[in-house]
């Protein structure tokens, strides 16, 4: 069951990770559909994102009352009618209003479905399962511009959103019948106060990240409500130590192992946020290839991630989380800062070799640092900690988005010239840099730390 698990609760995760990934390759042509620019329909991007920021921070509660497993199929159902929205839509505001319901039933599904695997996984081999299902989610954002261009192009963007509702109904039954895992609830009142503050801090920082990074408002629209977000964030924490039992508890971060795994992954997401918006924007503008073209080629890092899956739970077991997460997050910022070296004379091969290291690394990593998390936490805890978990996953993503996008500005503009090559290089090494940084938390955390789930055993040498 080690494996059916991850693998059930994966083909919710996939559908999810693929779809928010997809829609950017159809945008030219649904915005030709309804009647839009495509520099306007990137509000449905953002409202997606707005959606997932308000309600992550609640999944644990309605998990904790509701029952994990019948959140995750609700999720499951009102993310396929979502899509039937937007398949359905007909002008910006249907769109943009579809897109959010289909972020409500997506904000519910990656928490829901990792809480789902923490309680019915001993700790001893959560890291196999956390590489089983690491797996589709990695190959989600991979296939996604891949599928999404073909569908596109061969028959219409519609079925960009028709194909989730076989993949819905497939995931409801396979949840449904073979999905057996301890209902562990402890409702508690609903911190109705930090949920609305929460809220405003969480939506306002990704709105305004967003626009930051894919103007389709005014800048000014972005940096205010970034800066409405980051106050509502710091009156969140006020609030949260005067509260008994606040929906999203800072004492979490007391246990020193999830709070290297929040802080260490958030890092290496910013480098790994900004990749699917630079590479392809780098191979289509800087070297004149397709959305196809360019679609096949990164795709290679999902073959990566697939063979990291043999390599995980071995190398965590022999190595230990300390030395193999620096080891991934250090190399694979090298490697997305050497991104930045390619230019439209590098060989395919060379380009691909470097993707297909890189998807090896990052596969490896996430399934590390998803599972130390869980080191030190205790189920009653297992909730909040998804939540927690999952926000700064959103907001780490958008963040390495608008860091990528910032520099671009501010580089061509320094220039006073059009998008060049050098641009997307320079972006390129700063993201990568700062995904490299998360190596150094790791690093600075004993030898054994989190051996109860990696299974390492700390060896010492013999005194002279």
């Amino acid at each position: 069951m080690i494996r059916a698990t991850p693998l059930i609760l994966a083909v919710a995760l996939f559908m999810e990770q693929m779809d928010s990934t997809v829609i950017a390759t159809s945008l030219p042509a649904i915005a030709s559909d309804i009647g839009s620019e495509p520099i306007a329909l990137k509000l449905a991007l953002t409202a997606y994102f707005v959606a997932l920021a308000i309600f992550i921070p609640i999944s644990g509660w309605m998990a904790d009352r509701f029952g994990a497993k019948n959140i995750f199929r609700i999720a499951i159902f009102v993310f396929m009618l979502g899509s039937l929205a937007c398949s359905f839509s007909f002008s910006l505001e249907t769109f943009v209003l579809s897109r959010f319901f289909q972020g409500i039933g997506s904000s519910m599904m990656t928490p829901v479905g990792r809480l789902l695997l923490v309680r019915s996984t001993p700790r001893n081999e959560l890291v196999s399962a956390m590489a089983w299902l690491t797996i589709p989610a990695l190959l989600g954002p991979l296939t996604g511009p891949l599928i999404g261009g073909f569908l596109t192009t061969y028959l219409s963007w519609h079925w960009i959103f028709w194909i989730n509702i076989p993949i819905g109904i497939a995931g409801i039954i396979l949840v449904s019948i073979f999905l057996q895992v301890p209902e562990e609830r402890s409702p508690r009142r609903l911190d109705v106060r930090g949920f609305l503050i929460a809220a405003v801090a969480f939506s306002g920082t990704v709105f305004g990240l967003s626009v930051v990074s894919l103007p389709a408002l005014p800048i000014a629209y972005g940096y205010g409500t970034l800066a409405v977000g980051l106050i509502a964030g710091g009156l969140y924490f006020v609030h949260a130590r005067a509260t008994q039992h606040p929906l999203l508890d800072p004492q979490l971060f007391r246990h020193r192992l999830f709070r290297s795994a929040v802080i260490g992954g958030s890092f290496f997401r910013i480098g790994v946020g900004a990749v699917p918006f630079l590479l392809p924007l780098m191979l289509q503008l800087g070297f004149g290839m397709t959305p196809f073209q360019s679609g096949a080629i990164t795709f290679v890092s999902a073959i990566g991630a697939i063979m990291s899956k043999f390599l995980a739970e071995k190398i965590y077991a022999r190595f230990g989380f300390p030395r193999t997460l620096g080891f991934a997050a250090f190399f694979g910022g090298v490697l997305i800062a050497a991104q930045g070296l390619f230019n439209d004379a590098t060989p395919i091969l060379a380009i691909m070799v470097v993707l297909l290291v890189g998807g090896v690394l990052r596969s490896v990593f996430f399934t590390g640092a998803n599972a130390l998390g869980y080191a030190d936490v205790n189920d009653e805890e297992a909730g909040q900690a998804t939540a927690i978990v999952a926000v700064a996953q959103q907001l780490s993503v958008a963040f390495g988005v608008a860091v990528a996008g910032a520099i671009l500005e501010v580089s061509t503009q320094m220039r006073g010239s059009e998008l060049e090559l050098v641009d997307f290089q320079i972006a390129f090494f700063v993201v990568g840099g700062m995904s490299a940084l998360a190596a150094f938390i790791y690093w600075r955390l004993p030898a054994e730390a989190g051996s109860n789930v990696s299974g390492h055993k700390a060896t010492t040498l013999p005194k002279a």
